[in-house]
Order: structure tokens, then sequence, then C-alpha cells
């Protein structure tokens, strides 16, 4: 089976790639520039990205199936009009050129922050309503995307979307948003966490899970994944301990978090680095479900996350192998 894959260079994507190339699948890949992290896998690459037409149809040609990764994932570090751009017109690119081609099935990687997450005392599920009126950039072209392409289901062409919430694991050479706190936490350059959590998976139960949706994904569905709510200190409280350091790092209180952010900004742009929380991302830690559920994904995918302590544990070997840490 031929599969062409967009975001390759991606902490997914890596994961992916290599993957598919371990179980034989013939891969094609989209690449936008840096082709280095895949120069030791047995790839076609493709060099272009979700706006060159040209660069879409040699991609999918000849192709069964689109596993669609590549996005801006936004929070606030990203003019509105560069997400929107790649995250929905680019979308719709590549579907049309996939569907012209005569590709016969796309998974889409969609978000959790497609989908509101409002009231946080309930279960969210596949059921939620989608995130239109979301004021994050992000959220709102997540959802827009998402939509557009369940919509695109047909006869001759499954639609199938996959929803994380956050990655983490290795394998991660980017490094990805939360491999670099997690390796900034490790290497002292971050002196505190702010209020609220998350919801955490690991990427390699996000592979797996994508595998299974080649061939047990049902067109016209979605599917969650997720895997464990900690909040953002028991998350680094439990990363130091595994990286075996007594180190903890202070809560730093929501109302100095948020007067801090135009000097993270400034001190951003002066580093060539990017901030350490941002407006949004600190909306999103405050909004976060506890109870999202990946019911669905574990009875139709067979879809298990495993314990964060296992996915800490590879990572902090992995980041170390690679003198991240």
């Amino acid at each position: 089976m031929r599969i062409a894959v967009t975001g390759a260079t991606g902490h997914i994507g890596i994961n992916l790639v290599k993957a598919l190339v371990s179980q034989n699948y013939k891969v094609k890949v989209l690449v936008h520039n840096n082709t280095s992290d895949l120069s030791n896998y047995d790839v076609d690459i493709i060099v272009g990205d979700l706006l060159n037409p040209k660069s879409l149809i040699q991609l999918c040609k000849d192709v069964d199936i689109v596993i669609h990764l590549a996005a801006v994932i936004s929070i606030g570090l990203s003019s509105s009009n560069d997400v929107y751009n790649i995250n929905v017109q680019g979308t719709k690119n590549i579907v049309d050129v996939a569907i012209g081609q005569g590709v016969k099935k796309l998974i889409h990687f969609s978000s959790i922050h497609a989908i509101v997450q409002e009231p946080l005392n309930k279960t969210l599920d596949e059921k939620g309503a989608i995130a239109f009126d979301s004021k994050i950039p992000y959220e709102v072209t997540k959802a827009t995307a998402e939509q557009w392409v369940l919509n695109q289901q047909s006869n001759t062409f499954d639609v199938v979307v996959l929803s994380p919430t956050s990655v983490i694991g290795p394998e991660d050479p980017g490094p990805s948003l939360m491999g670099e706190f997690m390796c900034g936490a490790f290497n002292r350059t971050i002196p505190g966490v702010v209020p609220g959590g998350y919801d955490w998976v690991d990427v390699r139960d996000i592979v797996d899970a994508t595998i299974t949706a080649i061939s047990k994904g049902k067109g016209g569905n979605k599917y969650i994944l997720s895997g464990a709510w900690l909040s953002i200190k028991e998350f680094a409280d439990l990363w130091m301990n595994t990286c075996g350091s007594n180190r903890r790092l202070p809560v730093i209180p929501l109302w100095l978090a948020k007067f801090g952010v135009p000097f993270l900004y400034v001190f951003a742009k002066l580093t060539r680095t990017k901030p350490v929380y941002t407006n949004e991302s600190l909306s999103i830690l405050q909004s976060g479900n506890r109870q999202i559920s990946s019911l669905k994904a574990q009875t139709e995918l067979g879809f298990h996350s495993r314990a964060l302590e296992e996915t800490f544990i590879d990572s902090h070997k992995w980041y170390k192998e690679n003198k991240y840490i």
C-alpha cells in the first residue's frame, strides 16, 4: 500500500514515518525545506508545501492513502493569516488534489482544540460542539478544517479524523513545544510553571492508532486520542523525578504570568527564541477539560494510552542520547 504523509518532519510525523517504513509501506512525504530528519528512512521526498499545487500533485500521484498532519500549531506565535492559510486553505488544497488523483482514503489530523471544552464537569467526546466561536485562531482553523474535511466523505473517498490531545514522547527532533518545555525544565532555563493543566498522550500510541485507522477507521468518523490529565505542576514534578532531579519548579500566580506576557515576547524577539507561554496558552491551560474520553478509539481502533511514567522514562533517554539535556 502506498501512503503519502504531510507534516512528516514533525513530532508525530517522524514517529509515523518510522513505523510505516518498518511495516513495509511505500511512503511519500511532503517536506517544506529540511529533509535531514528523514535521511535515514526509505521514503520518497517531495519538496513543497500545502500552498503549492504542483508539489501536492506529485505527492498524491499513485498513492492509496494520504495522512495529513501538516499544520501551524499556533498559541499566539503566528499571524492569523498564516494559521488560516495552512490549516484551512492548505487542508482544502491537499484534499482537492487527493480526490483528483484518485486517492481512496484520507486520515486527517485535527485537534482536541477543535472541540468546545465546556462544560468542564462533563465528559468530552466526539459529540462535543465544534469550536467555531473560539477567540483563539488556531482552534477556529482546526474546527473549520475538520468540519470541511468530514463533508468530503463519499462512496469513493473515505475520510477519518483523528483528534489527539497534547503529544509527548521520544523521537522529537524539533523539539516540539512540549519537548522544549521538558528540556527547558531540566536545563534550568524555565524558572517556574503556571497554573492549569492538560491531557497528555504518548506519540507512539498516536502512531499505533493512526496505522490501525488505515484499515479499521470508519469513513466519516472522528476519533479522540487522549491520555491522562495532569496539572503543569504535577507534570513538571513527575518529569523531574524521572530525570533524577530534586528540582521543583514554583507555580507562578496567574495574574503575574499574564503581567509578564509582553516582556516574554520582547525577550523572545531579542533572543530569537519562543516565549515560554502566551496569553493563548494560558487560556488553554485554564480551560482544558479533565474528562476527555477516548472510548470510541479504544473500541474501534484498539487505541491504548500507556502510563505517563513510561513516556517520561523513554523521553528522558532520547533527549539525553541526542544531547538536548
